[in-house]
């Protein structure tokens, strides 16, 4: 028998121990901050479903992000709000819509921190859903070219990165043909590559004032019951031309983090999603848990799991955490 030579607590004795042999590591450098911008002035709009966070107006903006690298993060993900919605979704891909201004306020006040911007026509689209419609089904082959000219106008706007979430098949390579066929050979994309469909969307749906009119959106984002099938995604996605592939959401599939960081060897980012934030933060209100405690356990889970970044609504929170341990 190995006890009593084997005592697996000596390490565990004192914090600074605990520190020493730590296997996993947060960083507020591998966190992405998610941002809602919505049109107007003046205005910071608490989103009630997610305590916390705001629709906040372009003036409000360049504030917001100074803040965030203030506390260490180097990056951002860019969420329009716009006031006027079409069938088309065409304030997607319009030069002056909120996301390519926000873009070019941020890159020309704070040109170091990274910008990233969602490319899914949903936010603009008066039905909600990420693609066109026609009788009712969402149709693949005609959104692509809508969203070549969305992840074109961002990235001549100034983004650093394009990140594909609507989940049509081909759209990396389509965005990927966009971008080089216009010189952008340098920006890289970040594909939702195992985008599940989920209820965890919810409270976002709510921020974002964009979920669908009718139906939901099973016949394009991914069912929960398959894991072979985010591994075949993932792996289209990366011969398709991405650089960074998403599993979303995160903590529910904690195993297609870890599946994914064995056959992929690039970048894995992992976004955690409005309902997780939402669970932890309305959990804290009513006394039911220890907020910081679940905010970090959590967020070490998904690290743990092989992601290399981290989309997380409690970017900031956590980045304040870490710099009063350091």
């Amino acid at each position: 028998m190995s006890f009593p030579r084997d005592r697996l607590r000596r390490l565990r004795e004192t914090s600074s121990l605990r520190r020493l042999v730590r296997e996993t590591h947060l960083a507020p450098h591998r966190f992405i901050a998610p941002i809602f911008v919505a049109e107007g002035k003046q205005l910071r709009e608490e989103i009630l479903s997610m305590p916390g966070q705001y629709r906040i107006a372009l003036d409000q903006l360049i504030a917001e992000i100074r803040e965030i690298k203030a506390l260490g993060i180097s990056a951002v993900l860019l969420f329009g709000v716009p006031a006027q919605k079409d069938e088309e979704g065409s304030g997607a891909w319009d030069p002056d819509g909120i996301v390519p201004t926000s873009v070019k306020m941020i890159k020309q006040a704070i040109p170091e921190i990274l910008v990233i911007t969602d490319v899914c026509i949903d936010e603009y689209t008066s039905h909600g859903h990420c693609g066109l419609v026609k009788d009712g089904r969402i149709l693949n082959d005609e959104t692509l070219p809508l969203l070549q000219k969305m992840a074109l106008v961002h990235a001549q706007a100034g983004a650093d990165i394009v990140a594909p979430s609507d989940m049509m098949d081909g759209r990396v390579q389509a965005v990927r043909k966009e971008l080089d066929t216009n010189g952008f050979f340098d920006i890289p994309i970040m594909a939702y590559a195992a985008k599940y469909a989920s209820s965890f969307y919810a409270p976002f749906r709510d921020a974002t004032q964009a979920g669908p009119m009718f139906g939901d959106r099973q016949s394009y984002q991914m069912d929960a019951a398959n894991s072979r099938e985010a591994m075949r995604e993932i792996r289209t996605d990366i011969a398709e031309g991405a650089d960074i592939v998403m599993v979303k959401p995160a903590l529910p599939y904690l195993d297609i983090i870890n599946r994914a960081r064995q056959v992929a060897h690039l970048p894995i980012a992992a976004y955690q999603v409005s309902g997780e934030y939402s669970m932890i933060k309305a959990a804290a209100q009513k006394g039911w848990d220890d907020e910081e405690g679940a905010m970090m356990e959590s967020l070490l889970a998904i690290r743990r799991a092989g992601a290399d970044l981290i989309i997380t609504y409690f970017a900031k929170e956590a980045a304040r955490l870490l710099q009063r341990e350091e």
